[in-house]
């Protein structure tokens, strides 16, 4: 049985929500993110009409569109709206994939014989609309990669359904920049040989491509052929992410517990990262040589950014240990997770901070999660 599958995604996601908010920002450009050294987290298509996009420095989003309306953004209205949406899909759909706070999957397999696919995508698209206020666009498609593309070319408040013998000739002229793997690094590469259009992509011999980019390649030609086996994955929330430490000896070393609690922040804030999850509750926990145990949280802005959460677990370490007993244990918690990619993690930051953490993450994908990092967690490691 040939797979259908839909792909549904929120039309400029956090400045629609803000236009729920305020109908003054309707049909102006707005851009979402924070501070003058901060970066753009999202931004209307009249902000784009401009060349303001995401993860471009506000300051010169602002040299672009002066007259742009910045707004700090909030993300716990962000995560409300996002989940009303994943009910109303859930309870229409069997099959579906969250794949990030404003993206989605959905396997209408089968689903052909009682009830035209594209009809019925549009009839979950019109329900979001009606109950939610968002606009979203969608396509429908043989598998998740053709029926991204296609949401992106069928954007804003777009519908399109590409079948199969359809699915070549609507690749073939598009940039391979359009293909989900490709950034700007396998861009420019490809681009010094020529190589700019999915159709001269599809027509390369794969061990070419293997060549060139390593093991990726062939994975990029399939995609480039419109050939893509990977299923729609059930969504289910995940709750928290943890660590423990349990000393060797019972400790009072208060620098050696904030060292190991830098260490333990700093590799939960990576795989926060690395599975798109931004947190907005801190725990830390301890154990007293006596097994005695008390836990403190807080409640925080959604971040993954490593100085923010260390901060806010340093300080609660802090009001939490005070009988001055020796301890066993430490442990942290991140919990109140929501989906956000990366540049929502960095409304209060700056670029440079942003840089910093996307090279440290590269270098801990390619060398391993304990090849970089901060001097104070280095006791753990």
């Amino acid at each position: 049985m040939e797979k259908t599958i839909a792909h549904l995604d929120l039309d400029t996601f956090f400045v629609s929500c803000e236009r729920l908010q305020n109908s003054k920002l309707n049909g102006i450009p707005v851009i979402i993110g924070g501070g003058d050294r901060g970066v753009v987290a999202s931004c209307s298509y009249e902000a784009r009409y401009f060349g303001v996009r995401s993860a471009m420095p506000i300051r010169m989003a602002l040299k672009l569109c002066p007259e742009a309306k910045v707004i700090k953004g909030d993300h716990e209205r962000y995560s409300k709206l996002s989940n009303e949406v994943t009910e109303i899909i859930q309870e229409k759909v069997p099959l579906v994939e969250k794949a990030s706070i404003d993206e989605f999957y959905l396997d209408l397999t089968g689903m052909d014989r009682f009830f035209g696919c594209y009809q019925w995508t549009t009839e979950v698209a019109e329900s979001i609309k009606k109950n939610t206020g968002l606009p979203i666009s969608f396509a429908v498609s043989a598998n998740k990669t053709v029926a991204k593309i296609g949401t992106g070319e069928a954007k804003p408040l777009g519908r399109i359904e590409i079948p199969n013998r359809e699915i070549q000739p609507f690749l073939n002229p598009l940039s391979i920049k359009k293909i989900p793997m490709v950034g700007n690094v396998t861009f420019q590469l490809l681009s010094r040989i020529g190589i700019r259009h999915i159709k001269t992509l599809a027509e390369m011999p794969v061990d070419v491509l293997q060549q060139m980019i390593g093991k990726n390649g062939a994975e990029l030609w399939k995609k480039a052929n419109g050939i893509d086996d990977s299923p729609v994955v059930p969504y289910s929330e995940r709750k928290s992410l943890s660590a423990e430490h349990t000393f060797a000896q019972d400790s009072i070393d208060l620098e050696n517990m904030r060292s190991i609690i830098s260490g333990m922040v700093e590799q939960l804030a990576f795989q926060l990262r690395q599975e798109k999850w931004l947190t907005s509750v801190v725990t830390i926990k301890i154990r007293y040589a006596n097994f005695d145990t008390e836990t403190k949280q807080c409640r925080i802005s959604y971040t993954s950014a490593d100085h923010t959460l260390l901060k806010y677990a340093l300080e609660l370490f802090k009001k939490l240990y005070t009988r001055r007993m020796r301890l066993r244990l430490i442990g942290i918690r991140f919990s109140g997770l929501v989906h956000g990619s990366h540049q929502m993690d960095l409304f209060e930051d700056t670029e440079e901070l942003m840089n910093l953490y996307q090279s440290m993450d590269r270098m801990k994908n390619r060398f391993g999660k304990t090849a970089v990092g901060r001097a104070s967690g280095l006791l753990i490691q």
